[in-house]
């Protein structure tokens, strides 16, 4: 690598020097292109993808998750997809711990990486060093909450640690449980024992969240339905039961409506392009609030992305 002085440092870490090795982040709303912008400067940069998508980290949640495709990913290797099956949860320190192996292996070859996902706490967890508690999963307390619901879950979140309640969605039930599962085993809050221990990289966040997003989100959400996402859901139903926490997220939920015969098709599809549209908007947020991207506005976003890039390499 050569002169690097051009490409920012990270938020968290403002004293990191032009020697540190760089990470790349591909952040944005779901839909907004990150999946084909990571592997063209993957190709470019002969890089690796290192998959920072919370459900894709998965098996068999292919379609649901827009997980890259087998072909894409016969393009370029891609990390971090189908680590677990779906009844294994991952915990977010588990994450980090596998994320960052491949995040030194990549700068140990190619002093960079990239990272590419719409996951906002498992990014910033990277990119800030982040350190989650060190409790391991409760079964039995898990298998207590998903008795009690998810609705009623968030609603104890709310009382006893509102500052992740407001981080987490009310129909996230992994992350409720977890932050939940955090307080019982500890007597303490998930947010007051999240420290931060920024690592040795400069990073570049670039942003993607293209205007005609919702188009965009209204026509893959129909796409879903015609790649599987029903039978996906079925598959998934029958082999981990309807009850698993993943099939309540958006699109199995729905799928899941739709092969009870509570929902039509065409009802299934609008009710998750919604809940899709809803999402993106709290995404947005996230990403302005906790990062700071160069968010990139032209028609040819690959190009914009490499004139940043190359603004600091040779």
């Amino acid at each position: 690598m050569g002169d690097t002085s051009a490409i920012p440092t990270s938020p968290d870490n403002p004293d990191q020097g032009a020697n540190h090795p760089l990470v790349i982040v591909v952040l944005g709303p779901t839909a907004s292109g990150k999946t084909a912008l990571g592997i063209a400067l993957a190709q470019q940069l002969q890089l690796e993808v290192i998959n920072v998508d919370s459900r894709q980290l998965y098996r068999g949640m292919n379609v649901g998750t827009a997980k890259p495709t087998l072909a894409q990913q016969a393009e370029v290797t891609h990390h971090l997809l189908d680590l677990r099956n779906p009844d294994q949860p991952l915990t977010l320190q588990e994450f980090q711990g596998v994320a960052l192996e491949a995040v030194n292996r990549s700068i140990a070859t190619r002093s960079m990486a990239l990272l590419v996902g719409g996951s906002g706490l498992y990014l910033k967890s990277l990119t800030s060093g982040l350190k989650p508690p060190a409790v391991a999963p409760q079964p039995q307390l898990r298998a207590q909450m998903e008795q009690l619901g998810q609705p009623l879950c968030h609603a104890l979140l709310q009382q006893s640690d509102p500052e992740a309640s407001r981080r987490i969605a009310p129909a996230d039930a992994v992350r409720t449980q977890r932050a939940l599962e955090v307080l019982y085993a500890t007597g303490r809050t998930i947010s007051s024992q999240q420290s931060a221990s920024p690592p040795p990289w400069r990073v570049l966040e670039l942003g993607l969240d293209p205007i005609d997003l919702r188009q965009r989100i209204t026509h893959r959400t129909r796409q879903l339905y015609v790649d599987g996402l029903v039978e996906e859901t079925d598959l998934l139903r029958q082999r981990f039961g309807a009850d698993l926490p993943l099939l309540q997220t958006i699109g199995y939920g729905e799928a899941l409506q739709e092969l009870d015969g509570t929902l039509s098709r065409e009802d299934a599809i609008a009710i998750t392009s919604r809940r899709t549209q809803q999402f993106a908007k709290r995404q947005r947020t996230w990403f302005r609030r906790q990062h700071q991207p160069h968010w990139l506005r032209s028609k040819e976003p690959f190009n914009e992305a490499m004139n940043l890039i190359k603004g600091g390499l040779v």
